[in-house]
């Protein structure tokens, strides 16, 4: 495995560490139409799921699938869960993403499909996106 290709996924596996000091320092109570430090690892539960682990499937099983700009709304399942347990839940998710992206050989990361809005991408494009993405929610964290 490259240095880059090592770095990109060590930046991807720590960022649940990351988000969880910032959602338990966030203020609870964000600016009206904000989301709540929980609804923002709902949403990044959801995003784990349905855009990164989905995508990542469909380049392991068809030739350069086609993706649009998806924008999931928090995820809804196990409603009773308080902020410390969706923050394991998103911990536990981001861990099995880590796991296939690291376990993929060189084949399986040059592998590409076509997004709408960004072009072609393989799976460290993939991951550069989602660290932007993580990055985003971080700094909305902060600023609370």
């Amino acid at each position: 495995m490259t240095r880059s290709r090592r770095a990109l996924i060590q930046r991807f596996a720590a960022f649940p560490e990351r988000i969880a000091s910032a959602a338990r320092t966030a203020d609870g109570t964000p600016p009206a139409g904000e989301w709540t430090p929980e609804e923002v690892i709902r949403h990044l539960i959801a995003v784990e799921t349905g855009v990164h682990q989905s995508r990542l499937l469909e380049l392991a099983i068809n030739d350069d699938p086609q993706w649009s700009w998806i924008e999931p709304r928090p995820w809804s399942a196990e409603p009773d869960l308080d902020l410390d347990g969706v923050l394991e839940r998103f911990a536990a998710m981001r861990a099995t993403t880590v796991a296939n992206v690291a376990a993929l050989d060189a084949d399986g990361w040059a592998r590409t499909g076509t997004h709408a809005t960004f072009g072609p991408l393989d799976v460290g494009g993939l991951l550069g996106i989602a660290i932007h993405h993580d990055e985003e929610h971080l700094r909305g964290l902060a600023t609370d």
